[in-house]
């Protein structure tokens, strides 16, 4: 029987959760079951209760506010262990359209995608401003280019996740996790793809976007984040060359002069061109000892699936035993 749980994380949603659940569907093509799940990240209100009474099946809740990032996990991971075989993730502020969910899961039920974003039509959101509009653009062209795929509304967090893509994503990043997942999913060779979805009026202002200032300031690290953690040889390898250029163009100069018999007023160049040329190795370096960090967390990413696979696999069999343990115990 195949099963999809729709998974919302929330935090002090109260008041907009009623909303965002009423056209949340009970029935979509291609799955027998469709239950739905929030994560309560640390409310200080009546989230849970809220989440109870307008009919939510499960409620996941954390002792304190940890972030949007950690209640995605929480969110994924609490799914999977309900036997999710497909999860759409979407937000308690009503900003997707419930009625695109078919669509957003159509490519993992036709099998040709493993994992879909929904794509909002951000040119026409007129709560965007055109600065929101170009952060947005570039977010999803640093994704684009960390990953290897071509998903244009990036930080999207209306999407579907098959039960195999959601068993191997982990989320670094505490902000956020919506560039983060595509790329792992990139990198990984699994199929991503996007599908149009229509947004609905804002409900409340954005938790994310504190102020504009905040948003631009953590865009810009989040961007410069994926490009160390993702492609830190190319990272560390065009900043070395920034260094690297000047020294040797400092030091042919230096050169030219000493062949030319007035090197002894140019020490100082001299100087420059040593301490240019260092940095530009350190730098290197580092580029190098960063791939071999990113090494060790994919081949610890790879250990934290195994483990969970084997934890669902366990939990299964103790099902289908019919002894809430794994069969032939």
């Amino acid at each position: 029987m195949a099963k999809l749980i729709i998974h919302i994380p929330c935090f002090n949603e109260a008041a907009t959760l009623p909303t965002a659940l009423k056209e949340l569907p009970r029935q979509v093509p291609g799955f027998d079951a469709v239950e739905w799940m929030i994560t309560d990240d640390g409310s200080t209100d009546d989230t849970a209760a809220v989440a109870r009474a307008n009919g939510v099946d499960h409620v996941n809740r954390l002792p304190r506010n940890r972030g949007l990032a950690a209640a995605f996990m929480t969110g994924i991971i609490a799914a999977l262990r309900a036997g999710a075989d497909v999860i759409v993730n979407t937000d308690a502020d009503n900003q997707y359209d419930p009625a695109c969910i078919p669509d957003l899961v159509a490519p993992i039920v036709q099998g040709r995608a493993e994992m879909v974003v929904g794509a909002r039509p951000i040119a026409d959101t007129a709560e965007f401003s055109w600065l929101k509009k170009r952060l947005q653009a570039a977010g999803s062209w640093a994704v684009r280019v960390a990953s290897g795929t071509d998903v244009p509304d990036a930080p999207s967090g209306f999407r579907a996740f098959s039960r195999d893509v959601a068993m191997r994503l982990y989320v670094f990043n505490a902000y956020t996790y919506t560039l983060e997942t595509i790329i792992q999913a990139g990198r990984q060779g699994m199929t991503v793809t996007s599908v149009p979805v229509r947004t609905n009026p804002a409900l409340r202002p954005s938790r994310l976007m504190r102020s504009m200032r905040s948003y631009v300031w953590r865009s810009v690290l989040t961007i410069l984040r994926i490009f160390v953690l993702y492609k830190p040889v190319r990272f560390f390898a065009l900043c070395g060359l920034v260094v690297a250029v000047p020294g040797v163009l400092l030091g042919l100069r230096f050169l030219y002069f000493y062949l030319t018999g007035g090197g002894a007023g140019n020490v100082q160049s001299l100087i420059l061109v040593a301490v240019l040329l260092i940095s530009a190795v350190i730098i290197f370096a580092a580029g190098l000892l960063s791939d071999l960090v990113a090494a060790n967390r994919t081949l610890l990413a790879e250990i934290r699936t195994n483990q969970l696979r084997a934890e669902l696999e366990g939990r299964a069999a103790g099902v289908q035993d019919g002894h809430g343990r794994p069969a032939g115990r």
